[in-house]
């Protein structure tokens, strides 16, 4: 049932719907990269991907099915199984008498179609052509409910109330008791259950908090934390036991805190989960790091620098010594920026090692050590084995004392380009930030290279209203930054024209939708570039303060974060209130 390019072809000129010099473009394009003309088309934006589903579905006699507003009864959404509907884009969406009607992307999968068909007997399977979008947002209506999930396990405990943990006369017994209830089916649905809706979700953090008569269940999601569970009281010990055991921690130890890890392993997805345990009055407090194993890497682009940004950081990662620092807040993305910075750097004619704590994402190539303080192996003692390793490239995942800072700047100074990061606010805040840790300013002046200051912003999904400022926005926004220069910046940019004021200018705000509450899905990040040029190296050496350094790099040309946060919602990528949000974090 593939479609023939043929009738493709012919479909498409003689519906107006592309021009034929454009067509035999993405012909020729189609026949050197394997895809096929349609996704050409849709790549260079001649045809939407939803257009494209439709002329499909019309040239195969297959009806086209639009389900992104449409709500799937879970009863009829669940008759295929979540892995085989997310692993063949395949979803039952209508039912009638004995008939069942499937959207899929591939209607030439009869295996899948068969293998549906012998699940679930009894049915005639009626085959539906989708696009992308519409089985993402079939997919996600699996997730949308977690109580229908947890069944009467959450309604009124159900079998859980079992679980409690019990008083054993002695320490033995009361592992005892942690082992057998880890083991219970109902805690171990509970925990798999969370996990799970945890990933589909793209949670970063998994929050279980206990309180007096409940437990919370909260996931952060672009850096928000939402409540999204509240479970009885009785189901703690259970899920604290369960996840210590996963995660090879000390089932009988409730006063002192614990850091383990685990993975997670599906056909669908791996991720690496770190925890840590921490004691609280009404029990033991768990968060969970939700790290994806099968990250997709990154270019510096996607990541949000742009222009002369993007220029400043690509020239300074081509030397071959001194440092790169990046700054900001735990969660501001640093780690990621400083993995797209190894993927630009990762060739076969240089060494690059890592001292990392914890290792987020294994890159090949690349030689990842994982801190290990139990025995003695931290950041400073891993570095100095590394610099016997005969590095080109040293990456340490943060500089947290004078020891490591004076270890990097020794490798800087030997011949090495070292990446690290620092938590500081500013980009300017590195410098006086590394001298109150110990290092000398005469060394600091000579081995960095650029400091990168960062946050990340939730990114506008779906609609967006227009809007522009008012006197009071105005007034507003004067307190955070100068309107004059951003008025400037944004006609050099050509967002606003030369006559035009800031009160010309249209910003956006986020439209709910629903597989977008808030109106955003997905971060991108907001940075600054502080270039360490002979001006900034003067200022370093007399240990000027951070409002010093920054108004020179200013002066130099550095477009500060909220400079770079306006530009970004000038464009429709954020809004001006999300920006405010992670600055004045």
């Amino acid at each position: 049932m593939k479609v023939d390019p043929r009738k493709f072809q012919q479909f498409v000129l003689d519906a107006g719907l592309v021009d034929e010099k454009k067509f035999l473009k993405a012909k020729q394009e189609s026949e050197k990269s394997g895809k096929s003309v349609g996704e050409i088309l849709v790549a260079h934006g001649c045809i939407a991907e939803k257009e494209l589903a439709k002329i499909e579905a019309y040239i195969l006699g297959v009806p086209f099915i639009n389900l992104e507003d449409e709500t799937i009864p879970l009863n009829i959404l669940k008759i295929i199984p979540e892995s085989i509907a997310r692993a063949h884009n395949i979803v039952a969406f209508n039912k009638k008498d004995n008939s069942l009607e499937v959207a899929m992307l591939d209607p030439d999968d009869l295996v899948t179609v068969d293998s549906i068909k012998k699940t679930s007997p009894g049915f005639k399977i009626l085959i539906r052509l989708t696009n992308p979008e519409s089985i993402k947002s079939a997919l996600s209506q699996y997730h949308e409910s977690m109580e229908a999930d947890f069944g009467v396990l959450i309604k009124d405990g159900g079998d859980i109330k079992h679980i409690e943990e019990k008083s054993g006369s002695n320490e033995q017994e009361a592992e005892k008791d942690l082992k057998k209830a880890a083991q219970e089916v109902s805690v171990i649905r509970v925990v798999d259950t969370l996990l799970k809706h945890a990933i589909l979700q793209r949670a970063s953090d998994v929050h279980i908090e206990p309180l007096e008569k409940e437990v919370i269940v909260r996931y952060r999601i672009d850096g928000i934390l939402h409540d999204v569970m509240v479970l009885p009281i009785s189901t703690a010990p259970g899920i604290v036991a369960r996840i210590k055991v996963l995660s090879n921690l000390k089932l009988d130890e409730h006063r002192l805190p614990q850091d383990g890890r685990f993975k997670i392993e599906t056909e669908d997805f791996k991720y690496s989960v770190r925890v840590s345990v921490l004691p609280v009055l009404n029990g033991e407090k768990i968060v969970m790091r939700m790290l994806s194993e099968d990250r997709s890497s990154h270019t510096l682009e996607d990541l949000g620098f742009v222009g002369g940004s993007l220029i400043k950081v690509r020239d300074n990662l081509l030397k071959t010594t001194g440092m790169v620092l990046i700054t900001g807040p735990t969660g501001s993305g640093k780690t990621t920026t400083l993995y797209a910075m190894m993927e630009i750097l990762n060739t076969p004619k240089v060494n690059i090692s890592t001292i990392e704590d914890p290792v987020e994402y294994r890159m090949p190539r690349i030689n990842q050590t994982q801190v290990n303080e139990k025995i003695d192996l931290t950041f400073a003692s891993g570095l100095r084995a590394l610099v016997r390793q005969d590095p080109n490239i040293i990456m340490v995942g943060e500089i947290r004392d004078g020891e490591t800072a004076d270890l990097a700047i020794n490798a800087a100074l030997t011949g090495h380009l070292v990446l690290s990061t620092l938590h500081t606010t500013s980009a300017g805040g590195a410098i006086p930030r590394m001298i109150d840790m110990g290092s000398e300013p005469f060394l600091l002046s000579s081995t960095i290279n650029v400091i990168i200051g960062q946050r990340l912003v939730r990114k506008f999904y779906g609609g967006k209203e227009k809007y522009k400022l008012k006197k009071e926005d105005i007034k507003n926004l004067q307190k955070y930054c100068d309107l004059d220069d951003i008025a400037k910046m944004l006609k050099e940019e050509k967002i606003l024209s030369p006559k035009d004021t800031i009160r010309d200018l249209e910003l956006f705000r986020p439209k709910s939708s629903k597989d977008a509450p808030s109106g955003y899905k997905g971060r991108i990040g907001i940075f600054e570039v502080l270039v360490v040029n002979d001006a900034i190296k003067t200022l370093i050496n007399r240990k000027a303060p951070t409002t010093e350094i920054t108004a020179q790099a200013i002066k130099d040309g550095m477009r500060t974060m909220i400079e770079d946060g306006f530009i970004k919602a000038a464009k429709g990528l954020t809004s001006i209130e999300e920006v405010l949000r992670v600055i004045m974090e």
